[in-house]
């Protein structure tokens, strides 16, 4: 397991994929079904793992914690880079940071709060955290104005994070003011990555992030990986056709918990039982919404596993 300081070229080595947690049936992470999710990903190129909202750790507890980072580092590749997730809320951030101070992971991403909070009061917050782990953090934007841009450039100025991921949903991802404003007040987009998936990723790379977060990674690593390093060699129009065949499961997402249909979408395509999803959500249900994600998320694995062989992506409407 990576254990090494975060630096720019690790965070654009890899798509960040985003997993969602595989539970027993008693809510405990299962290690011998995270392994499969982790063996899938590594297979198709992706070497970054975060755990974050797509592992519902937005409800996960402090007691449970290091048990769930014994799982993390059991089955981590011996260079891959696992990140856990904190928080949301400070209490238990802090709890939480404690407890990561004892390991060896290099950072973890802290969840954005949805109850009140100013950015001042963050910038403290962060810092407090970044101490008591011992170590960096990554920050979380998924709300306008989450943090103003002068303090989240404060933030890596005084090395209370390492990277941030940017999750603002835009109708036009490149007529984003807030994120404009952040790449201005930090000076460059290095240590930015595009935290929504492939759908505003390309956007964002050209507007200069370094990288992007995704969950259908998940399902389709060799075509993730595929775009990201079209867009590292500035090929975006191959970057845009290898993203309509994401489109189908993403759209789903968007409809129905982005969430919640990724965690079926693994266990329906094959690649780990994922089992419960945890506290404060439910697994969905209904048999005509299952199937939709099951034929989508078949469907995506299908033209990975294609692209994987050497052969020509099927195209989206195939």
């Amino acid at each position: 397991m990576k254990t090494t300081p975060v630096d720019v070229a690790d965070l654009a080595s890899s798509v960040l994929s985003v997993p969602p947690l595989a539970r027993q049936a008693n809510g405990e992470p299962t290690k011998t079904e995270n392994r499969k999710m982790i063996e899938w990903l590594l297979a198709g190129g992706v070497t970054t793992y975060l755990y974050g909202g797509n592992a519902n750790l937005y409800n996960f507890g402090v007691t449970g914690f290091g048990s769930l980072l014994d799982v993390l580092e059991d089955i981590a590749p011996p260079d891959g880079w696992m990140i856990p997730s904190i928080g949301a809320d400070f209490g238990k951030a802090m709890d939480q940071a404690m407890i990561l101070r004892e390991r060896d992971f290099p950072t973890a991403m802290v969840l954005p709060l949805t109850v009140p909070a100013t950015s001042a009061g963050l910038v403290s917050g962060f810092a407090k955290l970044a101490d008591a782990a011992g170590r960096p953090l990554i920050a979380y934007i998924k709300n306008d104005g989450f943090l103003e841009a002068g303090d989240v450039a404060r933030l890596f100025r005084d090395g209370a994070i390492s990277a941030l991921k940017y999750a603002v949903v835009r109708p036009d991802p490149k007529n984003d003011g807030y994120l404009s404003a952040i790449l201005d007040a930090v000076g460059s987009g290095e240590r930015i990555v595009s935290g929504i998936g492939e759908r505003p990723a390309i956007d964002h790379i050209e507007m200069g992030l370094t990288a992007f977060t995704s969950g259908s990674v998940c399902i389709a690593p060799q075509l993730s990986t595929a775009i990201l390093k079209a867009c590292q060699d500035n090929e975006f129009a191959a970057a845009r056709t290898l993203r309509e065949s994401f489109l189908p499961l993403e759209d789903l997402r968007d409809a129905h918990s982005p969430i919640r249909v990724l965690h079926e979408a693994v266990r329906l395509a094959g690649i780990c039982d994922t089992g419960p999803i945890g506290e404060f959500l439910s697994n969905l249900d209904g048999a005509e919404r299952l199937d939709a994600i099951a034929a989508a998320a078949r469907a995506l694995k299908t033209k990975s596993e294609a692209a994987a062989r050497g052969a020509r992506p099927l195209s989206a409407s195939a």
